[in-house]
């Protein structure tokens, strides 16, 4: 059987939440199972109080109510804790990078912790499985394991099943690298234009150009900071990865990333 190829701790997580807008909405349960090197697993699940009622459609999704969180901590109060769980260690989940990951962002950009790690590889068995099958967790687990999903929508199944269907994923597709980081860089092929991880920006005929934005993309990032500095300045407060805000932030200062003229295209601006 192939297994995954731990160099450090692979944490799979899952968020429970009051809604999917990542600035306004809020986390209720988090799960973090995490797999470590040496074979051993630890499981860690705890529910948050939102600080807002948990709408009746959240509810009726995952089955947490107000009464459920009302003597539960603040996302501020466990997040230091949490933050020490996760550190050092390679993320894992499904459906994590379209999701989870920028809803714990905001969330710990609020108690103002960066979040993930510069040296965090990420392992989502959703981008995995929609490049192949194209379905969702309950189908997943069906197509990889031959059950079905039980306990759905609870943040602990819907962890124990992302294990599970990752496992299956190495067994069907031999060519899935078990090593973490090779993984990762399977799962993300680099752009190599990209300025930022993300590719939010890119590099065209030497200049950084914004790859998004109805007005914006394909413009040259020092136009945009001369004749829309409000558009940086709202990145600066939306969701976006810290190496983005970081040249957005810079371009409001007259800084822009330059290249080496032996660079090859997408290196990281200096």
């Amino acid at each position: 059987m192939r297994t995954l190829d731990l160099q450090r701790p692979l944490a799979f997580f899952d968020l429970e939440t009051t809604g999917l807008d990542v600035e306004h909405d809020r986390i209720v349960e988090i799960c973090v199972i995490t797999l470590h090197p040496n074979g051993d697993r630890t499981t860690k699940t705890r529910r948050i109080h939102p600080g807002m009622p948990i709408p009746a459609g959240a509810t009726a999704v995952h089955g947490i109510t107000d009464a459920d969180v009302q003597d539960c901590p603040r996302f501020g109060q466990i997040a230091r804790g949490l933050i020490e769980l996760l550190s050092g260690c390679d993320l894992g989940g499904y459906n994590i990078e379209r999701f989870d990951i920028k809803m714990l962002r905001s969330e710990f950009g609020r108690c103002q912790i960066a979040f993930p790690d510069a040296e965090c590889k990420i392992i989502d068995a959703y981008t995995i499985f929609s490049a192949r099958e194209r379905r969702d967790l309950s189908a997943a687990v069906q197509f990889y394991c031959g059950r079905e999903l039980v306990g759905a929508h609870s943040a602990q199944a819907d962890v124990l099943a992302t294990i599970d269907v990752l496992s299956g994923q190495l067994q069907r597709y031999p060519d899935l690298p078990t090593s973490i980081a090779e993984l990762h860089a399977h799962l993300h092929p680099v752009d190599p234009n990209a300025v930022d991880p993300e590719g939010r920006f890119v590099w065209q005929d030497g200049q950084v150009v914004f790859n998004f934005g109805t007005k914006q993309k394909g413009q040259s990032l020092q136009r945009v900071a001369q004749s829309d500095r409000g558009f940086l300045q709202w990145m600066l407060r939306a969701d976006f990865a810290p190496q983005a805000k970081k040249i957005a932030q810079d371009a409001l200062a007259g800084v822009f990333p330059q290249r080496s003229p032996t660079a090859l295209d997408g290196d990281s601006p200096k």
